[in-house]
């Protein structure tokens, strides 16, 4: 066998020269393919400082470097990018395609993202990396860095936008509650007021009827005292009793011829009413029939005329209707109006500067294609032909040894058509030696 070989070593050579020249013409002619790749890391703390002081949106380095991978990874993002940018990958269309199908293989077959392996809980293997893959004459460097700069834009704006949801519904929220407290506040007042002008009616309706019975008490009063005073008046003048007088003076009346003197009583019993004599007596009810008030008669009918006139108005209820700005009299609501204002200050947060992510290195203009690699097609051609070589030896030699069996069985003293040399004499029908 390796004799055979060794004698038809042309055709092993031809075979290999044959397959190098085509693998040397692939090496030269095919259109090279490029790679350029991009690694993105976390950024300093500090970058996002401003944002996570407002505390109303927490993002951590580590969480922002997500969401800048999400936005990389994100279809919708890509395909933008892709039309944005159509001049850009002019060679990726091909014709009868549309615009998405033909960003469908760019997007398969091209563009990779490497993400983070989550097994791993070192920071330092906290990067993303982007690879692209491109033909001559795409400008693989200006689609990378361009898209990569695209997706970092596009998760600030949506984190900006995220930021100015947040802060809004925070602040209808504060507004809502100030509003409420406002509400309670005329609620409160509307009651105080209430509660005042209701206190008033009752205490007036109390002293009304307060007056109503002492004038009435007075009136009974009077009326009784008439009627004693003309009981008294009946018994004076029945004892014949017209000027006031005193029990033992009226005793001492019918003794005559004594000599005069002056007589003091000590008595501790209360003098009867018609001892006043009927003079007086018929004077006081006269005086008493002609009164038209008795409230002079009572101290504390003044008083609550006093109290009357007090009660007319209501100072505090007229001040609670006359306050012009009652926000200033909420109650609790100062850490709300700071808190409007602290979020009010976050409009004018820039969010333009936020450094998302820290783009550890950029795609660079590679300095050689990765495809296709000459020395090695050139090596794999020669290998291959030699290899076809062998075999295509190795089939003729088992071809021809199996031709030469046949034809030594069938015809005794030809020359074998491999090795040259004559056969005599003959052979067994299955001798193939």
């Amino acid at each position: 066998m390796f004799q055979a070989i060794w004698q038809q070593k042309k055709i092993i050579i031809s075979t290999t020269v044959l397959c190098g020249l085509v693998a040397l013409g692939y090496a030269y002619l095919s259109t090279p393919e490029y790679q350029v790749s991009s690694v993105l890391r976390p950024a300093a703390i500090n970058e996002l400082d401003a944002l996570n002081r407002s505390g109303v949106y927490t993002l951590p380095p580590s969480e922002a470097l997500l969401k800048v991978g999400s936005s990389l990874e994100s279809y919708d993002n890509r395909l933008a990018f892709f039309r944005d940018n159509q001049s850009l990958f002019s060679q990726f269309k091909r014709p009868g395609r549309t615009l998405e199908q033909s960003f469908e293989d760019f997007n398969r077959d091209s563009l990779k993202l490497i993400l983070p392996d989550p097994k791993k809980a070192d920071s330092l293997s906290a990067v993303i990396g982007l690879e692209l893959r491109y033909p001559k004459g795409v400008d693989g460097v200006k689609i990378l860095n361009g898209f990569v700069d695209y997706a970092i834009n596009a998760e600030r704006e949506q984190i900006a936008a995220d930021l100015k949801v947040i802060v809004n519904n925070r602040l209808a929220e504060l507004k809502g509650q100030i509003d409420a407290a406002r509400s309670s506040y005329e609620m409160d007042k509307e009651a105080r007021i209430a509660t005042l002008i209701e206190t008033d009616n009752i205490k007036r309706a109390q002293l009304q009827d307060e007056l109503k019975a002492l004038r009435q008490q007075l009136k009974v009063g009077r009326t009784d005292r008439m009627a004693q005073l003309s009981e008294a008046i009946g018994i004076a003048r029945s004892l014949n009793i017209q000027k006031p007088t005193t029990p033992s003076a009226l005793g001492d009346s019918g003794r005559t011829g004594e000599a005069s003197g002056m007589r003091t009583e000590i008595n501790n019993q209360q003098i009867p009413l018609y001892f006043m004599g009927t003079d007086a007596l018929e004077a006081e009810r006269a005086a008493l029939q002609q009164r038209k008030t008795d409230d002079f008669t009572e101290g504390r009918i003044a008083q609550i005329a006093r109290e009357l006139q007090l009660l007319q108005s209501n100072r505090e209820v007229e001040v609670l209707k006359q306050r012009q700005n009652e926000d200033l009299f909420l109650s609790g609501v100062e850490p709300l109006r700071a808190e409007i204002v602290r979020l009010g200050n976050l409009s004018n947060l820039d969010s333009s500067n936020m450094k998302l992510v820290s783009i550890d290195r950029k795609a660079l203009e590679p300095m050689q294609p990765i495809k296709p690699k000459k020395a090695l097609v050139i090596l794999l051609g020669l290998l291959l032909g030699g290899m076809l070589g062998v075999l295509i030896v190795l089939v003729r030699y088992f071809v021809a040894i199996r031709q030469g069996a046949v034809q030594i069985t069938t015809a005794p003293g030809v020359v074998d058509t491999w090795t040259g040399t004559a056969t005599s004499g003959k052979a067994l029908p299955n001798d193939k030696s």
